[in-house]
This record gives structure tokens, sequence and C-alpha cells, in this order.
């Protein structure tokens, strides 16, 4: 079953669902930074999750609980552009453990990543939604009820479809 994206509303088999999308939109042609979500079919890959706050997370994807030495490279002229990255790390990079409750859970999708392409986009991922809705820099985002319903009944056939 695939995660259907369309402006601020995703379909997930026969249920519907408000969502959050980057502040420049959905965007045919994404560059590191345009704050824009990729039009495109991403597979879903892992579940990175705060274990002290979210507890056990059932899916059939492989799953991570995420520690303090956890990030993503954002830097396009790095070797570990955008991947997983243990910190401290000399280059630009994301943290995932947050203060806010925005990376609680975090489903990462295979965007730009077969292969990685310098300033294709980094760290697009499927996440908690803030309370009011705001827009993202460039990711999907859910409540955490939806989140864990669609991350429950994903397999690894399973992909982000994000359309215009």
């Amino acid at each position: 079953m695939d995660l259907i994206v369309q402006n601020n509303i995703a379909t997930w088999g026969d249920k519907t669902f408000e969502c959050s999308i980057g502040l420049g939109g959905i965007v045919e042609d994404k560059q590191e930074g345009d704050g824009g979500t990729p039009v495109g079919r991403f597979p879903f890959r892992k579940v990175y999750y705060r274990s002290e706050r979210i507890g056990p997370i059932s899916t059939t994807l492989p799953t991570s609980a995420i520690d303090k030495s956890d990030g993503w490279c954002d830097d396009p002229k790095d070797p570990m552009y955008n991947k997983h990255v243990k910190l401290p790390y000399d280059a630009s990079h994301e943290k995932l453990w947050r203060e806010d409750h925005v990376y609680d859970v975090i489903l990462v999708v295979g965007q730009n990543d077969a292969p990685v392409i310098p300033g294709k986009g980094s760290a697009v991922f499927v996440h908690l939604r803030r309370p009011e809705g705001i827009p993202t820099e460039g990711c999907v985002a859910f409540s955490l009820e939806n989140l864990l319903k669609i991350i429950e009944e994903c397999n690894n056939q399973s992909h982000l479809v994000v359309e215009r």
C-alpha cells in the first residue's frame, strides 16, 4: 500500500489524513535547502524513534532508537550527504535528537538515495506534525496517531507518493 500525498491531504488505503508539507510547496526539481517536498515515488526504508518518548514501534520495517549521537548529513560536498551519521560530525548535519517532538518518530524514505546526487535533497522524512500544522522544511508530517498507524500497516513494498 502506498501513502499518497497531494498538498496537505494524504491517502492511506481507505483512510484520509491531514498532513503538512514543505514551506516551498510540492516541487518537481528538488534542490537542497529549497523547502520543497519533492514529487515522486519513494520507498519506505527505516523507522527511527525516541524510545523514552514513544516506546516500542510496531512495524515490519527496520527500526532504531534515536540517541544523542544520531544525525543526518545535509552537506552536498560531503561523501556522507543524505546519509545517517554519528555525532560529532564535521560537515553540516541535522540532529535527530531534538528538544521538540517533530523527530520522535521518523519514517525514512528513499528520496535521493539510490544513487545519492549531491544537492538534490537530503533528510526528506515522514515525521511528526507540529501542533499548529505549520509547514516543514521539505518533509511530510502527520499527527502521532496517524503516523503510527501508517508505520504499523506498511511494509517494505510501501512507498511515499507525492503528487502535484
